[in-house]
């Protein structure tokens, strides 16, 4: 098993864990897409985790930019929103 990769799944899951609570508790969204984003990597790690990494590549390389366009697009959300809504 690659220690990397194992720990980097159980990173994503326990932040999607956290950004579904916050969203819970504060119903803002970008939290939601920032734990959505973060539930995509660790979908991600854990197909390759599973060796399903190779032959899913494409597949993956898919899955991560998604992940990494919801991350970029709660960020400028955040950034472009007013504080007092945060």
């Amino acid at each position: 098993m690659d220690t990397i990769t194992a720990i980097n799944f159980v990173m994503c899951v326990v932040i999607l864990i956290l950004c579904v609570m916050a969203y819970g508790k504060k119903k803002v969204a970008m939290p939601l897409l920032v734990g959505i984003a973060f539930g995509l990597f660790a979908v991600s790690h854990l197909a390759t985790l599973l060796g399903f990494g190779e032959a899913w590549g494409s597949f993956l390389i898919v899955v991560r930019t998604i992940a990494y366009l919801l991350v970029i697009y709660a960020l400028f959300r955040l950034a472009l929103a007013s504080y007092t809504k945060t």
